[in-house]
């Protein structure tokens, strides 16, 4: 397993064990996929898709079988009103933004049996621009008092309003996840944005949005050049053009297979072939 180091010097695998919608199964999956190589962990304080307790259980586990808390990177989220289930919600709807996130964010460290956070993500931007700010500030008084070290947004697909964030904050945003399809044009703008300033990618459904990514005879062809799947092929263009996959899968076989990509590398002239792909 390698890293990226982000902009606040946390070392961040180049790849992430996703936990959404794995339900009950949650802390069993987790921790098979660390025992199987994984050190990254992705989460989020909303009950609606995630069941971070679950979480916490895995890694309580994983503490038992030897493993130390500064051997993994742990990332959870602060979900706003919107993205939660009604009946479900983690704080008082009725507080300000700044209860809401101190809230989730105590609920969190609660919920994963720690003292901090690797990595805290805005789940989705907040409107107007002004309630964002307020948000962002709450979540940086937060790495003040050394409860987060490093923060970030998902489902940030505005370049502009990326670009407004990152003049006003004064702990700049470390990450950014998003979700990695054609749809957005595979953020191809806001990713070369990123890269110069330093902002680490994370893309989630990097296979589910892309089966013909998959099928493609130049990722099958190449696929059997390298004694690899498809997949892993295609996890490890990403990997090599700064893109780190939050997987998901829920089997043993494919979590080893994933794991295991950093014993080969693709040429400049492969990676640029594969990129036309996304064109």
């Amino acid at each position: 397993m390698y890293y990226y180091e982000s902009l606040h010097n946390v070392k961040i695998p180049y790849m992430i064990y996703g936990t959404a919608w794995k339900k009950e199964r949650t802390a069993d999956l987790v921790e098979m996929a660390v025992l199987n190589g994984f050190r990254g962990i992705d989460t989020a304080c909303q009950p609606k898709h995630y069941e971070e307790a679950l979480v916490g259980v895995a890694l309580s586990r994983l503490y038992a079988k030897g493993f130390k808390r500064e051997e993994l990177f742990v990332q959870t989220k602060f979900t706003p009103l919107g993205g939660q289930d009604p009946n479900r919600i983690p704080y008082h709807p009725n507080d300000s933004i700044e209860q809401q996130i101190a809230t989730s964010f105590e609920v969190s460290k609660a919920n994963l049996q720690t003292s901090y956070i690797d990595s805290f993500l805005l789940h989705s931007p907040l409107f107007p621009y002004s309630q964002l700010l307020k948000a962002w500030k709450s979540m940086e008084e937060l790495h003040h008092e050394g409860g987060v070290k490093q923060l970030g947004i998902s489902n940030c697909y505005d370049l502009e309003l990326l670009k407004h964030l990152w003049e006003d904050a004064t702990l700049k945003p470390s990450v950014v996840q998003n979700r990695f399809y054609s749809e957005t044009n595979y953020d191809k703008e806001l990713r070369a944005w990123c890269h110069s300033k330093g902002i680490l990618y994370q893309g989630f459904w990097t296979l589910t949005a892309n089966p013909h990514m998959l099928a493609h005879p130049l990722i099958q062809t190449l696929a059997q050049h390298y004694h690899k799947t498809p997949a892993q092929l295609w996890y490890r263009y990403l990997t090599m053009t700064h893109i780190i996959p939050l997987i998901g899968s829920t089997s043993l076989e494919h979590l080893t297979e994933d794991v295991c990509i950093d014993d080969f590398s693709l040429t400049i002239d492969e990676i640029k072939r594969i990129a036309t792909l996304l064109a």
